[in-house]
């Protein structure tokens, strides 16, 4: 049975984006996509300044890449400014840096500890504080748009080393949820893509330490997601097409929940 497919050409041109961590994974690949369609890209890179420079090459003048070490609030907050003073504006953030810390729980409490406030500080206080900083330009500006990356974690939870990385996305749902409610009146509207496993540099320790057989057959279709295959729904909900879908939370984990 062949399908048609009726397609939608999303033209983000005059717009600007700012993606943390987007130096690889489902970040560059986001970056390549909103570049495709047009946009002004940020590509924000914690050490990764060859990767990302190379990234901003690929895709042409409209891409420039900024450093910043989001564990430091500091510098997240600098990070923002220094966007927002090279582009003039944003339209819309992504929030996709994001860390995995494995921390059995038999590890000394003080390596536990520090493995929970790195994790809490890079996946849920970064987000927050380029949010909040985001949502006062948004107000300045007429509206905008903010797109959480998330986790399947937050809704199924996690193996017990992970319990960091679970809770910190589980948290980012409730501050995505917060802000659609919050600021929808002021044009701001704000999404929450949750994939599952991807196959992504970040991944390899977990694959490295369950199996890729753990993950494949954790999921209803043939092939591990690539970052290739979230890209598109960001694209797509920068555009507006989806803005009454605010507050949603958008599920690409190859039917992991149904498998």
């Amino acid at each position: 049975m062949h399908m048609r497919h009726s397609s939608v050409h999303i033209d983000l041109g005059n717009t600007s984006v700012l993606i943390t961590g987007a130096s690889r994974g489902i970040g560059a690949a986001v970056a390549r996509a909103m570049g495709g369609a047009g946009a002004r890209v940020a590509i924000h890179y914690r050490d990764r300044r060859d990767r990302a420079t190379a990234l901003a090459a690929r895709i042409g003048a409209s891409a420039e890449a900024f450093q910043a070490d989001l564990s430091n609030a500091a510098e997240c907050v600098s990070l923002w400014k220094a966007v927002v003073a090279r582009f003039g504006r944003v339209d819309t953030l992504v929030n996709n840096a994001g860390i995995a810390i494995s921390s059995p729980l038999q590890s000394a409490t003080e390596d536990w500890l520090q493995g929970w406030e790195t994790t809490m500080a890079v996946n849920l206080r970064a987000p927050s504080i380029l949010s909040r900083l985001a949502i006062g330009h948004f107000m300045e500006k007429g509206g905008g748009r903010i797109i959480n990356i998330s986790s399947r974690a937050a809704f199924r939870g996690d193996q017990p080393p992970y319990l960091a990385y679970a809770a910190s996305k589980g948290g980012l749902v409730a501050l995505t949820r917060s802000i659609a409610r919050g600021f929808g009146k002021a044009g701001i509207l704000a999404f929450n893509v949750a994939p599952g496993f991807t196959r992504t540099d970040m991944a390899q320790d977990f694959l490295d330490e369950y199996g890729e057989g753990y993950v494949a057959g954790d999921i209803a279709l043939n092939r591990l997601t690539e970052p290739d295959d979230i890209a598109p729904f960001l694209v797509f909900l920068a555009s507006g097409l989806a803005d009454h879908a605010t507050g949603c939370t958008i599920d690409v984990n190859a039917g992991s929940y149904v498998h």
